[in-house]
């Protein structure tokens, strides 16, 4: 077997697309309140490279031990099952059900133009059933244990929604969801297909009824261990902290984790909550982890380059709960915790 060494120009423009790695750190600390999380010397473990078009909506199942991820682009939720790093497709069209997508937003992935009309957002409901945003159905689906699928909400006062981007559930069973329609024709503000004049927040009770939260333009979302507060990303330049009222309404909303005036490109966008209150979100250059007082403590750097630079969203995974999964727009990654996000 004859090998060939790359030219310099080949070898950045591999660089470029995502796969060969950076020279440099994978972890970045920026404060000591880092260590006891994670090593400085950590390393990024690729799931896979530069293979998806739009992912998005990471959750861990433990009740079975795997990683379940939307690829928007596809239209499909797929599952990675870290034992004998399997990937396979979990759910199919569970965005667009037919080709025609001649109202779909386009997005340039930093390698391809891609569509997005799959699902976003995923989330497991009390029985363990996978709760999903999707994008081209514009609804929250709930996916039931014998393959079927219930539509859970799609309208609002006899309008359809936009276009729910992500959620998460409380323990009294309550679903919030952004409704941003960020896959919608011209934009969502502006968009012709748009019912809804608003790109908010919304609560669906355990009652079924409809609740708006927020008419402020809404992202990720998640609450505190005590749900106490309810973060927030897609506003105001990093993750805004809420307080959760008795009715199920937020107020007091404040910048919390300030993510403006940073060197790399991107801001928040997914947002996770371990148990003693530290904050894991997308942010500039990759991965953030954030203080419980929102003190910026550490970045994980994923080496994909698009549109913004940085994660999608993330994950806790693993057996033991040590296991941070990372989405980006093309590729999925994994890294090692010092200590357990459960």
């Amino acid at each position: 077997m004859r090998l060939r060494l790359l030219s310099p120009v080949a070898l950045l423009g591999l660089m470029a697309s995502g796969l060969v790695r950076a020279a440099g750190p994978d972890v970045v600390r920026v404060a000591p309140a880092l260590d006891p999380i994670l090593s400085a010397g950590a390393r990024l473990e690729v799931v896979r490279q530069d293979y998806f078009g739009a992912a998005e909506g990471p959750i861990w199942v433990r009740d079975g031990g795997y990683l379940l991820f939307s690829d928007m682009a596809a239209n499909r939720i797929f599952r990675w099952d870290p034992g004998p790093k399997r990937l396979s497709v979990h759910a199919e069209k569970v965005g667009f059900t037919t080709m025609d997508l001649t109202n779909v937003r386009v997005l340039d992935n930093g390698r391809l133009l891609v569509a997005l009309h799959g699902s976003n957002g995923l989330a497991l409901d009390r029985e363990g059933r996978v709760v999903y945003c999707s994008h081209g159905g514009r609804s929250i689906v709930r996916l039931e244990k014998d393959g079927t699928r219930t539509t859970l909400v799609d309208a609002w006062d006899g309008k359809r929604l936009n276009g729910p981007n992500d959620l998460t559930l409380k323990s009294d069973g309550s679903i919030y969801f952004s409704d941003m329609g960020s896959q919608l024709r011209g934009g969502a503000a502006k968009s012709p297909d748009r019912e809804i004049d608003f790109q908010g927040l919304f609560r669906l009770r355990p009652d079924g009824t409809l609740q708006v939260i927020s008419r402020t333009l809404t992202n990720g979302l998640a609450f505190s261990p005590d749900e106490k507060y309810l973060y927030t990303t897609g506003a105001g330049g990093g993750i805004t902290r809420h307080e959760v009222q008795p009715d199920g309404s937020i107020a007091n909303g404040a910048l919390h984790v300030d993510m403006r005036n940073q060197p790399r490109k991107g801001n928040a966008d997914g947002v996770r909550v371990d148990k003693d209150g530290y904050i894991f979100s997308s942010g500039p250059g990759g991965a953030w982890i954030s203080a419980p007082d929102g003190t910026h403590i550490g970045t994980i750097y994923t080496p994909d380059k698009n549109a913004t630079d940085n994660a999608t969203s993330v994950a806790f995974g693993d057996a033991d709960g040590k296991g941070l999964y990372i989405t980006t727009v093309r590729s999925v990654y994994h890294i090692r915790m010092k200590r357990s996000a459960w």
